[in-house]
């Protein structure tokens, strides 16, 4: 292979990995932070939640819905000052997991909080009259009955910071996004450009139609 194909290689490949990198953590970290917030939301839920509580639950969906409503871009500048205090920099793959965990988070929460909301009342009411308590009716009940559509809305969110991660390369923060902006829009090399997005749609091909199989079988198994 030539010089130039051997670099192209490289570059994509590194991108893409970084890519991953950032996609794989953000998400874990959204789901740890998310997934709590959710389950919170629904049940201090002031109308239907198992423990109402409406301030609770009121000041929850403010924060949610602020950090829902700022613009990516805007969040991650907004953030470098936080995100150096946790990384000790604000650019680059790993410093691009913070804004990317704290964009997905309430979104997360508002899956589980949607799937959870989605259950059955005739389901949570039997488990009460078995004498079940609330921690037993939120594992043993709500999250394995929810769980296709949670899976759903974590596959959504997988895609979504995907889109992000290339954003965030707009301001430094690597990842495919970064080589579509430095090689195919500055320099004018349209193959990268076009190597960039062709990696991006497949990553999201693969993993809607592995999160569509599992939450399939999921739905078939109950």
């Amino acid at each position: 292979m030539s010089p130039a194909v051997v670099k192209y290689l490289s570059v994509i490949g590194t991108a893409t990995w970084q890519t991953l990198v950032m996609v794989l953590f953000s998400t874990m970290f959204s789901m740890i932070i998310g997934i709590p917030l959710g389950i919170l939301l629904c049940t201090s839920d002031p109308a239907a939640g198992l423990r109402p509580h409406k301030i609770l639950n009121q000041v929850l969906s403010v924060i949610i819905n602020i950090l829902r409503a700022i613009p990516f871009v805007i969040l991650v500048i907004l953030l470098f000052p936080f995100t150096r205090v946790i990384v000790h920099t604000a650019i680059g793959t790993k410093a691009s997991i913070v804004p990317l965990t704290i964009a997905a988070a309430p979104f997360v929460a508002r899956v589980i909080e949607s799937s959870l909301k989605e259950v059955d009342p005739g389901v949570i009411a039997a488990g009460r009259s078995m004498g079940s308590t609330d921690k037993q009716i939120i594992f043993k009940i709500l999250l394995p009955e929810a769980l296709p559509s949670i899976v759903n809305g974590i596959t959504l969110t997988i895609i979504n910071l995907i889109g992000y991660s290339a954003m965030a390369g707009t301001v430094g923060g690597g990842g495919l996004g970064d080589v579509a902006i430095r090689y195919g829009y500055q320099r004018y090399r349209v193959e990268y450009m076009v190597g960039a997005v062709v990696i991006i749609l497949v990553l999201v091909e693969i993993i809607q139609l592995i999160g569509t199989r599992i939450s399939n079988k999921m739905q078939a198994m109950r």
